[in-house]
């Protein structure tokens, strides 16, 4: 009975959202559908995988750090840590220095280049407690960083499109170290829907 019972659920949840769900398990008496990995025509998580590694290793082998490979690029520390975990796309420019700066081959780089990277994240990771604090900190203060950025800028958002962001550190009062992010990004504001402007009506009937 408990079989068939999770066999349903599992086909319901399925079923409600269009997402798969590989198994279910059991957390204090609770059962949770876990998401099996989703599938891509353009995207092949594998082959992603595979030249990530041989990325990460090429900057090992170099003894680079990622402040260290950012100077030689000329880009920020995250951006040049998103190249190599295939989170942003690489341009002609970078990509020559980024030759020159780490042992990657001639494939990896033209694919890189001509590629769309697939961005995105694994929701696994925010068990990951360095990440999941940085999350809870943004979301802790988040209504005050919305109320701080409305007062100074009006109705809006920030891009994270047009958007740099910072890793450093600095050292505190009693001589601790301390983390400090930067987040640098285009105010976006919301606009007012006037029919004058909006260049692509809908047909009426």
């Amino acid at each position: 009975m408990l079989s068939q019972c999770l066999s349903r659920t599992s086909r319901a949840v399925a079923g409600s959202n269009g997402h798969r769900f590989s198994k279910l398990s059991a957390i204090d008496g609770v059962h949770h559908a876990h998401p099996s990995p989703r599938r891509y025509t353009t995207f092949s998580s594998s082959d992603h995988a595979d030249r990530t590694k041989r990325l990460l290793d090429a900057k090992e082998k170099a003894g680079l750090t990622y402040d260290k490979l950012a100077s030689k690029l000329g880009i920020t520390n995250t951006y040049a840590a998103q190249i190599l975990l295939g989170q942003t796309k690489l341009s002609a420019a970078t990509a020559a220095k980024l030759q020159a700066a780490l042992p990657i081959s001639e494939q990896d780089i033209e694919d890189m280049k001509s590629t769309y990277p697939m961005r995105g994240f694994d929701d696994e990771i925010l068990k990951e407690p360095n990440v999941y604090r940085t999350y809870e900190a943004i979301t802790h203060y988040g209504e005050a960083i919305k109320s701080i950025i409305n007062e100074q800028c009006g109705d809006g958002i920030m891009s994270a499109i047009d958007f740099y962001c910072d890793v450093g550190t600095t050292t505190g009062v009693n001589g601790e170290k301390r983390v400090v992010i930067t987040f640098n990004g285009k105010f976006l504001p919301h606009i007012e829907q006037k029919e004058e402007d909006n260049t692509a009506k809908s047909p009426r009937d």
